[in-house]
């Protein structure tokens, strides 16, 4: 579904991504993991056109979105959601849900997209009118994955989605990862926690410094002893694998 080829970007005169080869299969989770700065959040900003690629090929589905604008990109089913969350607290959760739909052009399903989040996320159903500036940081990266699913996304980029929140909301909510993927919704999960991030993707690439330095299956990664000794020793491993 997703293939990037030889990417290199650049923040002005610094080089961020330094050749990066990665395949997404469709229906697939992958994985995208390392240390804070190795590059993740900007792989995923180059492929959803916030930054452009300075070389290299991004094809998906025989397009190439190295020569589309970032609103092209959302229209291809390509959809973000954002680490920190980024929702808009002056807009109640309603509202909030109502922005991620603005890209879709059969306004006619967004409905079955509000009863589709809310079936995943009870609480926002019961909060939908109050703001999102009162939710808790759980709620609110509910809330900025469900936004994320009202654009009926193809292709969900999730960067950081454990971030900042408490180890029983992060359980609630790789559960509901768990659960788009097994829906058909084709997953490139950004993790800093890889234990966490391994119990749930298909396969698996590990960056540091704008480069990837492995790639395998799950399985695969995780018996890998750098792996093992550098990222697994200090995190317990999720429940329920």
């Amino acid at each position: 579904m997703l293939a990037l080829t030889g990417i290199h970007t650049h923040y002005g005169h610094v080089e961020a991504l330094k050749g990066i080869d990665l395949t997404v299969p469709e229906g697939k989770l992958v994985a995208l993991l390392g240390s804070n700065g190795a590059g993740k959040s900007t792989t995923l900003m180059t492929i959803s056109g916030i930054i452009n690629s300075s070389a290299g090929k991004i094809m998906y589905e025989g397009y190439d979105l190295s020569r589309l604008n970032a609103r092209q990109i959302v229209n291809l089913g390509i959809i973000q959601c954002p680490e920190g969350r980024r929702i808009f607290t002056g807009l109640s959760v309603m509202e909030n849900l109502i922005m991620g739909a603005v890209s879709r052009k059969d306004k006619r399903k967004t409905s079955s997209s509000f009863d589709k989040v809310f079936t995943v996320f009870p609480i926002l159903a019961e909060r939908r009118n109050q703001s999102a500036a009162t939710l808790s940081g759980g709620e609110q990266q509910m809330l900025a994955i469900g936004r994320s699913l009202m654009a009926n996304p193809r292709l969900l980029l999730l960067d950081e989605p454990s971030l900042g929140l408490a180890p029983i909301i992060v359980d609630e909510i790789f559960d509901v990862i768990t659960k788009l993927k097994q829906s058909g919704v084709t997953i490139l999960l950004v993790e800093q926690n890889v234990n966490l991030a391994l119990s749930v993707a298909d396969e698996c690439y590990i960056m540091e410094t704008g480069k990837i330095v492995l790639s395998g299956s799950s399985e695969t990664i995780r018996s890998n002893p750098k792996v093992e000794q550098i990222y697994l020793s200090e995190v317990p491993e999720r429940e329920g694998k």
